[in-house]
């Protein structure tokens, strides 16, 4: 008896055991440990592209929805790993949010798309939640919203303050977080394909400097988040401006205060890894390319040392690139400064050090219907395909980081469902296992 007792024990142990690394490191999500970002507790790198238009194009099912896969099935092709985009247009045209906590199912219906095409070419999604400028809605949006219904707010920075302003932002993580995909059936909580939340698209506070109203909003929004979602990892959606808490790095802004401090911001409990943007030709307009690119290394060097030594977390340069407005030349000057930023990348993450990916700014198709996206900054690898090449070669050395094509595959979310029934499958597999064995040692105990 006391025999048959043990055996029991030792078989609802492996039962249990073998839950628990699925729940805890085997399921998919990604999780980080110190600087290195882990998938079923293998380190790995990323490359990536930011494309903000996504769920637009994609509410529109016919010819939206086509254009969507091809831009993820290029993205695939050149090797790339993680997307960029937004989960909010707030108000305005085609609002996925049109007054708070009214949505647009169409719009919604279009970033389950998203989600499912991205996860069926095994790329990671990056997802932000609101915008700190008027683009799409925004904070301003959010502010009028509040206005009208008799709030007295003076000025945009009024959202990270107003406590009916923040009760909209968190209603909407809310909604966002615990959508059930329409395509999946899977709820985006609970979606392995998604990498990341992102707080706000480049957070600023200009009205308090001192960085103490943007601090606290970090940290109130990141424990809410956190509070419905402990599934995925969280950023803020930084630009890298320093702050007050290492005084002598705010050299390094070129004069810019934005009320963010990259050290404190990113130290919150909740957020999982630091970001940086980078625009050297639109911050330090009328230098030379030469200037502009040695600031971009000094740029990067100094995110990178301070996540490594300070923050301990991972980095990811979320948005970089060069406008062919700003230069009269293009092709040459984009190379380079793509080739600085995927140098100083893969010099940081072959080091085991914190920087573990890029995220160019933006991905467009050489199509008529994107005409209108064109921003200067844009990549259509049509259209320039010796720049398409550097971008590939950064994918196949992040590649050979991650241990090879055949172990990235691994690492890469899995097709729809598929994980879901895989673990479903396993569970019942391991049942009538342990039936059969609990059969054959009471046979043996009789």
């Amino acid at each position: 008896m006391h025999t048959e007792v043990l055996v029991y024990s030792l078989l609802l142990w492996t039962l249990l055991a073998s839950r628990d690394s699925r729940a805890h490191g085997d399921t998919g999500f990604v999780r980080t440990n110190m600087t290195h970002f882990l998938v079923n507790r293998r380190p790995f790198s990323l490359n990536g592209f930011n494309a903000y238009w996504l769920m637009y194009v994609a509410s529109f099912p016919e010819e939206g929805r086509s254009m969507v896969s091809s831009a993820f099935q290029e993205a695939s092709t050149h090797g790339l790993t993680l997307a960029r985009t937004w989960a909010f247009r707030d108000g305005g045209y085609k609002p996925l949010q049109h007054s708070p906590g009214v949505y647009d199912e169409d719009m919604f219906q279009g970033l389950d798309f998203v989600i499912s095409e991205a996860k069926k070419y095994g790329i990671y999604l990056v997802l932000s939640l609101v915008n700190n400028f008027e683009s799409f809605g925004g904070r301003t949006q959010y502010i009028q919203w509040a206005r009208d219904e008799g709030r007295h707010l003076s000025s945009d920075d009024d959202f990270y303050r107003d406590e009916v302003v923040k009760s909209y932002y968190k209603n909407h993580v809310r909604a966002i977080l615990t959508r059930v995909n329409t395509i999946t059936g899977v709820a985006y909580k609970d979606e392995a394909a998604i990498f990341a939340w992102e707080l706000v698209n480049e957070p600023r506070c200009e009205t308090d400097l001192s960085g103490r109203t943007l601090q606290a909003w970090i940290e109130e929004m990141a424990a809410h988040v956190k509070s419905i979602d402990s599934n995925h990892l969280l950023e803020v959606g930084l630009e890298g401006f320093y702050g007050e808490t290492i005084p002598e790095r705010k050299k390094i802004n070129l004069g810019y205060e934005m009320g963010t401090d990259f050290i404190s911001n990113n130290q919150v409990q909740g957020v999982d890894f630091a970001t940086i943007h980078a625009y050297p030709d639109m911050w330090m307009p009328g230098s030379t390319e030469q200037t502009q690119l040695a600031f971009l290394q000094s740029w990067i060097q100094s995110h990178v040392e301070d996540a490594d030594a300070v923050l301990r977390k991972p980095l990811l340069i979320s948005e970089f690139g060069k406008s062919s407005r700003l230069s009269n030349r293009t092709g040459d000057v984009k190379a380079a400064l793509y080739t600085t930023v995927y140098d100083a990348i893969y010099a940081s993450a072959r080091g085991g050090g914190a920087c573990r990916g890029g995220i160019f700014w933006n991905l467009l198709l050489g199509v008529q219907e994107m005409e209108g996206l064109r921003d200067g900054y844009e990549v259509i690898f049509s259209e320039s395909p010796s720049l398409g090449q550097i971008i590939s070669n950064q994918s196949h050395r992040i590649s050979n980081l991650n241990g090879g094509s055949e172990t990235e595959k691994k690492l890469r979310p899995a097709l729809p469902s598929g994980n879901q029934w895989s673990i479903s499958k396993r569970d019942r597999l391991l049942v009538s296992s342990i039936r059969i064995l609990l059969f054959l040692f009471h046979f043996l105990l009789i």
